[in-house]
Order: C-alpha cells, then structure tokens, then sequence
C-alpha cells in the first residue's frame, strides 16, 4: 500500500469536516419548535415505535446538552479524505496502521448507521499494541462512507449495493494502491462487501461479516433444504415482516419521506433510534442501551448532509437486486461470519451460509444485536484479528 497519494491516478483531498454554525443555530431553533405526538398506546412504549417519553428526553438533551463541536473534534482526530471516482466524491476515513506492514482493511458501514459507529474500534485495529495486543496485528483502517451519507456525494438516481461495490475497489486497488486488502461490514456494508467478493476478487484476500450478505438460490438443481433451514427461513420471514416495513416505504416512496425526516430534527431522530432499539434490545421497554451522544452524532451526520439520497438504496430490495445470488453463484473469497441473537434475523445455520460463501469461520454470540461495533467492539475487533491473521 503507497506511504503517501503519490503516483494514484485519482486525486485525494484532506478532508476536515467543519459544520457551520448557522446549521447548528437552525438546529437548536428547530428542537425549540418541536411538536409531540398527543399520545402514545398505553402499557406499550417501545411496540408500536420510538417511545414518546424517550423522544421528550431526546430533544430535550439534543437542544441543551448535546455538543457537536466536541463529537467534531473528536472525528478529526482521524485523518479524513475526499476522491473522485465516476464523477462523484467519495469520503473517507484513512488511519495507517502501526508497524512495517499493516494489512490494509475496509470497513463498511450501514442504514441508519455511518462511520461514527466505528469511533471506538478504528484505533484497536490499527495501533492494537496501544491496548495490550501486537503490532503485527495492525491494520491500515479505511472508513468509507456510502455514496449520499456522511460527507460522500449522493447518487444522481437510486443505486444499490452490486453499483458500490466496483466504487470501492476502484478506491482500495487504484487510489490506495492495494494490491492485497481485507474488508468487513455488517447491515448495507456486509451485502456490499459480498458484492465486492463476488464482482471484484482480485485484491481482496478474505471478508468478514457481521450480518449476512447474500441471499443463495434455491431451486430444483440446489440441495434440497434440511429441516433447520427450512425453520430458519420461517422464523426469519415471520421476524422481518414485524420490522421491515421501513424498507418498503424507503424503497418505493423514498421522496414523500424525505420531507419530514429532513424538515423535522426530531422526526429524523424518531426515525433512527427506533431501529438503535429494535435491533438490538428487542421487545424490552427500555431505551437503546448505547450512549445518547454517540446516538446523536449518528443521527447529526443525516441531519447536516440530509438522508433523502441515504434512503434510496432500499429501491433495490423492492427492485429485488440488493442481494439475491443466481444459480451456479457463491462467494469464493474465504468468509468468516460473526452473527448475534437479536439482529434482523437470528443467526443461519451453516449450510444455508454454505449456500452462499466460502466459508472458513462461523462464531455466534450469546448476545448482542445489530450494531457490534457500538455493542461488542472487543468481540468484533478479536474476531477480526483472529481470522485475518490467517491471511496477511
């Protein structure tokens, strides 16, 4: 991987991210105006939503509490980037592991996530000396962000995951010069990463993923389903039509919708920590159990930048072209997953991972949910290690 930008066909741009403070003002002046809901279903806080209570206590430490200036600092400490790649920026996050030799790793974030979701574990998998691990374990950490999140240009018409996948190996191979790179993602980053995989194996030597990407064909020349998939799949398709309805309105409507959630901070806020609740604790009444500033900072990165492009991606899955492989197709990069109990789906057996991926590790833990890097950083970044040391 190239010490410095020179010699990359693409240009790069430091990237320092300063939002005005008139966009702050506005904010503030917004959550000030906020209007509730009348009401709520009684005895049910959590079930048919985002909990009024919760929402109250949202707003009201957003407006008085709640420091940007200190969550922007604290994203700058990161070196940041910008590139072209098909005429639209791309941002990203480049912390250059420690020692002679450190792999070069892409990370991939998800809805409604971004990078901030990897804050705290970008310096263990870069400097893991500095938390009483070794050197040779270090990764070079690249943070994209999604085409139309965080700070990368929006799409000029909906695009799905197989379209970002050559975007960053184009970013991996040609502007960071990777010639042997490994890549991680979970929720929209585990189905672009397995596009990677698929589309674009060259470079990349393994992949690792915390949700599972891609979807294999079943059909009259596939092995018959044993009973545990077959329960599997049921329990899966009765979890997601109680908590997917998300997905058909960003998918088909995804205009109509970004009116509110780009007029209204708390209605945008609502919106998003409902799935911080719902995919991770589950049925409990109970606030997400992640802190409400990093909560926020996630939330601020679509409130400066807008989620209306953000949302567009889910055209594909109403489109039916986000992740369905076709038959004779399976990821051939070697695979290793990392699956948790209280994601979107619970954890698939292994012949139905089989289906899709080469895979050589599959860990499942006794708890957690949708967002590991928030929930179980330690676990997640261990996992990594273990399984990439094999590959460098």
């Amino acid at each position: 991987m190239r010490t410095t930008f020179e010699g990359a066909p693409f240009a790069v741009e430091p990237f320092t991210v300063q939002v005005p403070d008139s966009v702050l003002a506005d904010l503030k002046e917004r959550l000030d105006r906020t209007r509730f809901p009348d009401n709520e279903p009684k005895g049910t806080p959590w079930r048919y939503g985002t909990s009024l209570a919760y929402m109250r206590e949202v707003v009201e430490h957003w407006r008085d509490r709640y420091d940007w200036r200190k969550w922007e600092a604290r994203i700058n400490a990161f070196p940041h980037y910008k590139t072209t790649i098909c005429g639209k920026k791309v941002h990203f996050i480049l912390e250059r592991g420690s020692g002679d030799n450190p792999m070069p790793l892409l990370l991939t974030h998800g809805w409604p996530g971004s990078f901030v979701e990897f804050l705290d574990i970008i310096e263990q998998l870069a400097h893991p000396e500095r938390f009483g691990g070794d050197a040779r374990d270090a990764f070079t950490v690249v943070v994209p962000s999604l085409p139309g999140y965080g700070f990368s240009d929006p799409p000029d018409v909906p695009i799905g995951p197989r379209d970002i996948a050559p975007v960053w190996s184009t970013l991996m191979t040609e502007v960071l010069g990777c010639e042997r790179y490994v890549a991680q993602g979970g929720d929209w980053g585990a189905v672009i990463t397995s596009w990677l995989a698929l589309d674009h194996p060259k470079n990349l030597a393994a992949i690792h993923l915390n949700m599972l990407g891609l979807r294999p064909f079943v059909g009259r020349e596939s092995p018959p389903l044993s009973d545990e998939e077959k329960a599997w799949i049921e329990g899966a398709q009765a979890r997601r039509a109680r908590i997917t309805a998300y997905q058909q309105i960003q998918g088909t409507k995804p205009q109509t919708l970004a009116y509110g959630l780009t007029d209204s901070p708390a209605g945008l806020a609502a919106w998003i920590l409902e799935k911080f609740h719902g995919w991770t604790i589950p049925d409990e009444n109970a606030p997400p159990p992640f802190d409400i500033d990093r909560l926020l900072t996630n939330v601020m990165l679509y409130w400066i930048s807008g989620i209306n492009a953000a949302n567009w991606i889910y055209v594909s899955i109403v489109e039916g072209t986000s992740a369905a492989l076709k038959a004779g197709e399976c990821v051939q990069v070697p695979t290793a997953v990392l699956l948790f109990p209280n994601d979107l789906a619970s954890p698939a057996p292994e012949s139905w991972i089989r289906r899709a991926y080469n895979l050589t590790q599959r860990n499942i833990s006794a708890r957690g949910g949708h967002f590991p890097a928030m929930e179980n950083g330690e676990m997640l970044v261990s996992d990594m290690r273990t399984f990439f040391r094999g590959w460098r």
